[in-house]
């Protein structure tokens, strides 16, 4: 056995319920005086609550999915104008992005609080949209100083939406049993979100109001990310990304569809993975677990259903092939990318 693992500085604060009290506590540990707060419109109210008692220099509402670059740009110039000395993200992947935009261009650190799974706010990870492109990087100055987390703020966030961006979590799991960073330290803690997302996402889906349910994805997320902020992007991932700076496609969603379609395809090529996959959905493969988890929270199936156009199938496996790990457990072309995207349009059964 012989690997190089590293582990990112980082504080993390689990409770519910104690976000307004945790996020002042973490800004104080800064020194702050001056704080941006990012939040979108449908955050507003618990952004609010929350930063109620800060030191505030400026609230900033435009937030965008995949960080268009001009929208970066402005959010940039306003904690310039501002003479913001440390931001606070409240909400999703997009907000906890545009915070990381932010950081990568000032250096500015980062308080993220989040509401989702994206699972954005562990990682070292930046991703911006110019036009139909979507680029990413890993710098250590985007990563948050603090992420503080409190199932309470996920209580909002519609079942489908939950169940979306929980498989999201999910697929940082199986992208870090085999993506070209992957160490053992990683899939075993991809094995441990797999295990709490599996269990927490059926008790959202049947009782949305469970904080028990909210509270195991939430922790499920946040392992998967630190995992896949070591491993690195795979195939799913650079597929996604793809789809999602190309055709503009929701990113929770667009992860969500594929998944299953990629696990397909990879794990008869890494027979170790699949059975670590297997035990930590307690099935008897990764692929029936992740169907069975998939059908209790009723994911998601088809890509025709959140914007991709049949006719740009083609175009799609073209623009993936040239970002395809060249490790990658099974053999892509493009002839199987577009059979792997078709299948997703359609929605048909991975298997």
């Amino acid at each position: 056995m012989r690997f190089v693992h590293e582990t990112r500085p980082q504080r993390v604060r689990f409770g519910s319920g104690t976000a307004p009290d945790a996020v002042a506590e973490e800004v104080e540990r800064l020194g702050a005086h001056r704080v941006m707060v990012i939040a979108s419109p449908a955050a507003r109210d618990a952004a609010d609550r929350i930063t109620a008692g800060l030191p505030l220099a400026l609230r900033h509402h435009e937030v965008v999915m995949h960080v268009p670059t001009e929208v970066a740009a402005r959010a940039h110039q306003a904690a310039v104008e501002a003479r913001a000395d440390a931001v606070v993200s409240i909400g999703g992947g997009s907000a906890t992005g545009l915070a990381k935009a932010v950081a990568l261009a000032s250096g500015l650190p980062v308080v993220a609080v989040p509401t989702t799974y994206a699972g954005s706010e562990a990682t070292a990870v930046w991703g911006t949209t110019d036009g139909s492109r979507k680029t990413t990087g890993s710098d250590p100055r985007v990563l948050p100083r603090a992420v503080v987390y409190d199932a309470e703020l996920t209580l909002s966030l519609p079942v489908g939406m939950s169940v979306a961006s929980g498989l999201n979590a999910v697929a940082h799991c199986v992208d870090s049993m085999w993506s070209p960073g992957s160490d053992p330290i990683d899939r075993t803690l991809a094995a441990e979100g797999i295990r709490a997302l599996a269990e927490g996402l059926p008790l959202v889906t049947a009782g949305p109001a469970d904080l028990r349910g909210r509270e195991l994805a939430l922790y499920g997320a946040y392992v998967s990310a630190v995992a896949f902020s070591s491993a690195g992007s795979g195939l799913h991932h650079r597929i996604c990304h793809v789809l999602g700076g190309a055709y503009r496609l929701p990113h929770a969603q667009t992860h969500a569809i594929v998944l299953p379609h990629v696990l397909a395809l990879n794990a008869p090529y890494a027979p170790e993975a699949q059975a670590r996959m297997a035990r930590a959905f307690d099935a008897g493969s990764a692929l029936a677990g992740l169907d069975r988890l998939r059908r209790a929270v009723d994911a998601p199936r088809a890509l025709g259903d959140v914007g991709l156009r049949r006719a740009d199938v083609s175009a799609a496996a073209g623009l993936i092939l040239p970002v395809v790990p060249p490790d990658n457990p099974a053999p892509v072309t493009r002839a199987v990318l577009e059979r792997l995207l078709t299948a997703a349009w359609n929605g048909d059964d991975p298997a």
